[in-house]
């Protein structure tokens, strides 16, 4: 079984946003369930929706862009007696070697490695090269459930069935779970259908945690989401963005107050003046719309400085991959 946080390490609360603390669900006196569950796929078929979903929360970011996902994020959603740990994974990188594609690729071996469960997302009615690579990962003895997503792209669902058929000759799927995560009643159906996998132990997190990252992960998580969401794909996805500055300080009008400074790192000079735009325009939207996201996220008043800088070739340098927080 793959290990909780470490006792120390700093997690962030994240609460819904219409959600008062009382709403957290109370510990059972009964057996309690929890488990792994790897959320897995090639880059781009909406884990990243689905985990948000799941959770209930935003945790892990996403955009149009390919490869928004860089690390793997736990989510937890806690339902009566059962505690579920969503594993939220890259996209397996498959057309590049560069030292960052290396990491994110052994993020998800490790995530896969040992877990009760394993959602392999695809959309519905299609099965390209870039998913079979990933199939073919998987360890024998894990479950696995089939995550048609998208179901919504298809306009008649019946005409997925030869392809679900020619699903079940590629891999022995534990069940086919067609959907979209964007329908609540999808995902409400989804957790029953994960519970029977999980194990009875003892719940790996407290009930009312929803995530095992750091306030200071997320805040970097959400620059970087709101920087590929403004330049699209005329920027480099090896951009990144690094946190210098997390301090809370004390403040009698705020209650909570939170100095926030990150820098977007780009590889060449002029990726750095595309993110700033004409007259600091886009880079000024990039921390606007970052800050707003922020305050709601750490329930907090937020003040965020950006900056850009170039540093050539740093996703092509293992050093400097794991000096920035990657695996």
């Amino acid at each position: 079984m793959l290990a909780a946080a470490k006792p120390g390490t700093p997690v962030a609360r994240v609460t819904p946003a219409d959600a008062a603390p009382a709403d957290a669900p109370a510990v059972p006196t009964g057996p309690q369930r929890c488990g792994l569950i790897a959320i897995v796929g090639k880059p781009n078929v909406g884990k990243s929706t689905l985990m948000n979903a799941l959770v209930g929360q935003k945790i892990s970011i996403t955009s149009r862009k390919a490869q928004t996902t860089r690390h793997r994020i736990t989510g937890i959603r806690t339902q009566d007696n059962t505690q579920f740990v969503f594993v939220d994974t890259p996209g397996f990188q498959t057309r590049h070697s560069r030292a960052l594609n290396k990491s994110l690729n052994k993020t998800v071996m490790g995530a896969i490695g040992d877990v009760d469960l394993i959602l392999f997302v695809v959309e519905a009615g299609s099965f390209t090269l870039a998913d079979a690579k990933v199939l073919s990962l998987f360890k024998p003895g894990i479950p696995t459930l089939l995550i048609a997503n998208k179901l919504d792209t298809i306009h008649r669902r019946h005409e997925i069935a030869p392809w679900l058929r020619d699903m079940q000759e590629r891999h022995p799927f534990a069940e086919f779970v067609p959907m979209s995560a964007k329908n609540k009643g999808d995902i409400d159906r989804m957790f029953g259908i994960c519970e029977k996998y999980l194990p009875e132990q003892a719940w790996f997190y407290g009930p009312e945690e929803l995530t095992d990252r750091s306030e200071k992960f997320l805040a970097s998580e959400t620059v970087r989401e709101k920087l590929f969401r403004f330049t699209g794909d005329e920027l480099p996805y090896t951009s990144t963005v690094i946190i210098d500055k997390f301090e809370e300080e004390p403040s009698k009008a705020h209650g909570r107050f939170m100095r926030i400074a990150a820098t977007i790192v780009v590889e060449r000079d002029g990726h750095k003046a595309m993110v700033i735009g004409e007259k600091g325009e886009k880079l000024k939207r990039i921390s606007t719309e970052a800050r707003q996201e922020l305050e709601k996220l750490l329930n907090a008043k937020v003040f965020l400085e950006v900056w850009v800088k170039v540093k050539s070739g740093w996703a092509d340098d293992e050093a400097r991959v794991k000096s920035f927080g990657y695996e």
